[in-house]
Formats: C-alpha cells, sequence, structure tokens
C-alpha cells in the first residue's frame, strides 16, 4: 500500500516550510502573504503527487466534516431517487459530500437515521420528514442543527422548507379534467396526516366545489404499507355501480403504479373508460398504451434551493426560508 502524501512531502518538493504549504493548502494565503509564484507552485506539485487533505485532522481544526444528511421518504420511490441525485451533485459544488438514507416513511427508522447521522456529525440535515416525527425536527432545531425540510413540513414546527404549491397542483389537475368535459372525477391519495398530502386533498376538493360537483367528491385513501390490497379495494369502490368515476386523479407516483395494475386487470381503457392524471412522470409512462399525464415537480430547482438555504444556514443565517416552488401539468393522451 502506497504511503499518503503528507504536507512535509509537498514542502521537501517545494523547498519551502511545511507551515507555508499548510497556509496555502487551507486556503490561507493572502492572510499570510505568500508570493502568487510560491501559492502556483505548492498547488502544482500538491496535484502531481496526488495530495489528499486528512478529512479527519480537518475537521477537528475548523469544527466541520463538510458533509450533508439527507434523509428521503422512500428511496425506491423515482421521485426522492431523482431528488437526491440533485442535491448530492448540487451539494458537491459547494464544497459538500451527502451521506442519505432512506426512512421509508417510518418514524422509528427516521429517528435511527438522525442518530446515526448525529453521531457522524454532518453540518447539517435536508430531510422529508416521514409522519410523526415533528418532535424529531423540534428536537434538531433546539440542538441549533442547520436543517431544511424537502417536500413536507409541519404547520406547527417554524423551520426551512423547499416544497411545491402541492394546492395549486392538484387544483390545476382537476380543472383541467373538468375543462375537457369529465364530471365524476375520483381521487386516490394516501391515507396521512402529512401536509404535502392532505394539501393535494385540499386542491383537488376545492376544484371540484368551486366547479359545483362538490356532490360528485369521491375520495378513497390507500395505506401506504398495504398499497397493492388497499389499491384493489380503492378501484372497485369508484368503478363499481351506476355512479362509477370517469376520471381518476393519483396523488402520487407509486399510486399512479398500483393503479395502473388494478387498470389493466378490469380490462378498462384510457381515457375512453377512465381518464387519467398521475403525479410525477415515470419511464413506464411512456411504454403505456395512453400517454400517461402528469404532475411534473420541479426537481432540480427544488434540490438546489434546499442545499442553498442549507449551506446559508450552515454558515450562519438564522433566517427562515419557506420556499413553494410551482408544478408544469403534462397533458397528454390519457386526460383528453
Amino acid at each position: 500500500m502506497s504511503k499518503r502524501v503528507s504536507l512535509k512531502d509537498i514542502a521537501e518538493n517545494v523547498g519551502v516550510s511545511i507551515a507555508l504549504v499548510s497556509y496555502v493548502m487551507n486556503g490561507q494565503e493572502k492572510q499570510k502573504r505568500v508570493g502568487a509564484d510560491v501559492v502556483e507552485r505548492i498547488r502544482e506539485v500538491a496535484r502531481e503527487l496526488n495530495y489528499k487533505p486528512n478529512q479527519i485532522a480537518q475537521s477537528l481544526r475548523t469544527g466541520s466534516t463538510k458533509t450533508i444528511g439527507l434523509i428521503v421518504g422512500d428511496i425506491s420511490n423515482p421521485f426522492f431517487g431523482n431528488i437526491a441525485r440533485v442535491i448530492e451533485d448540487e451539494a458537491i459544488k459547494h464544497g459538500y459530500t451527502v451521506i442519505f438514507g432512506s426512512a421509508d416513511e417510518d418514524l422509528h427508522k427516521s429517528a435511527s437515521l438522525v442518530e446515526t447521522l448525529i453521531n457522524r456529525q454532518v453540518d447539517g440535515f435536508i430531510i422529508a420528514p416521514a409522519e410523526g416525527t415533528s418532535l424529531q425536527i423540534k428536537a434538531l432545531q433546539e440542538k441549533k442543527t442547520p436543517l431544511v425540510l424537502i417536500d413536507r413540513y409541519f404547520d406547527e414546527v417554524p423551520t426551512n422548507y423547499v416544497v411545491l404549491n402541492n394546492f395549486d397542483a392538484s387544483y390545476d389537475a382537476i380543472t383541467h379534467l373538468i375543462g375537457n368535459g369529465y364530471r365524476r372525477i375520483g381521487m386516490i391519495a394516501y391515507q396521512s396526516t402529512l401536509i404535502h398530502m392532505q394539501e393535494r386533498i385540499r386542491g383537488y376538493k376545492e376544484a371540484m366545489s368551486d366547479n359545483n360537483l362538490k356532490n360528485a367528491i369521491r375520495i378513497e385513501e390507500v395505506r401506504y404499507d398495504y398499497i397493492n390490497s388497499d389499491m384493489e379495494k380503492a378501484m372497485h369502490k369508484l368503478m363499481d355501480g351506476k355512479n362509477k368515476i370517469d376520471a381518476l386523479f393519483f396523488a402520487t407516483n407509486a399510486l399512479t403504479i398500483s393503479g395502473l395494475y388494478l387498470i389493466k386487470k378490469l380490462n378498462l381503457k384510457i381515457p375512453e373508460d377512465l381518464a387519467i392524471i398521475g403525479f410525477d412522470g415515470n419511464a413506464a409512462f411512456d411504454f403505456f398504451s395512453t400517454p400517461l399525464s402528469y404532475i411534473e415537480q420541479p426537481i432540480e430547482e427544488m434540490g438546489v434551493e434546499a442545499v442553498r438555504v442549507l449551506v446559508e444556514q450552515i454558515d450562519g443565517s438564522d433566517e427562515i426560508a419557506n420556499i413553494q416552488l410551482r408544478h408544469t401539468l403534462i397533458k397528454r393522451g390519457s386526460s383528453l
């Protein structure tokens, strides 16, 4: 195994003191008035020798590990997978490494991840909080831990967050269906008290009420851990009888995918038998016989803003940033 390159190796190669090399490698050359030609030579030799700074020593010296803890709801969900990639790429631009975990929408697993990441001494957190984790968020705040919530937040906990305007997204989707002549529009959502889900439901209800369809509101809720069995029951309830729905709005990507299996099993044609709008895109949608309409979230902007706000918090900002972003309704054959 090759010997780790040290500051002493660079100093001997350049012919200067170890202290001088240390000033340059730690960005203190201006304060110490190190000549530009010497700075360039030190950096050149460091590159040639493939010098890697000792992160542990650097952390002890600066009090920063240059790491961010990211906790998402469910990494198997393409939305969270994509946003994790954006956050990782953006963090690198700011000099940070991301350590991430999936809470699987479970408050106990979330608590374990928070504890693990605190023990890893991350400089701050970006969290898509699971249901019932408001006390975990409050505990981080009490410790003055830099924190940004993403995708969801808690009304009772004033903190930084970057989310979609979920009410507007749902309202837009339902208004689009009504504009295309659909009147018996159902919605399938998760059984959840989390605000992003409640706002999507509220947007559906208000769009129906504002178009004199309050009596036609039909919502079925699915449990996260029983998505497939509950979906089957929900679809049968919505499609049975003379009052069966003619359009359906799914509140998440995973619900859309689960629902499509049932639609195929029931031999329903889209949009002839049932118009569809989902939430978030999915590569599978492109292979469906009828291209699916869906709400597109600004994942890139969401990730970039979350990192920006967190880095500002780490750097000492005490301003609370509440950012709501706009959706795009992708209109395709399934809702026409």
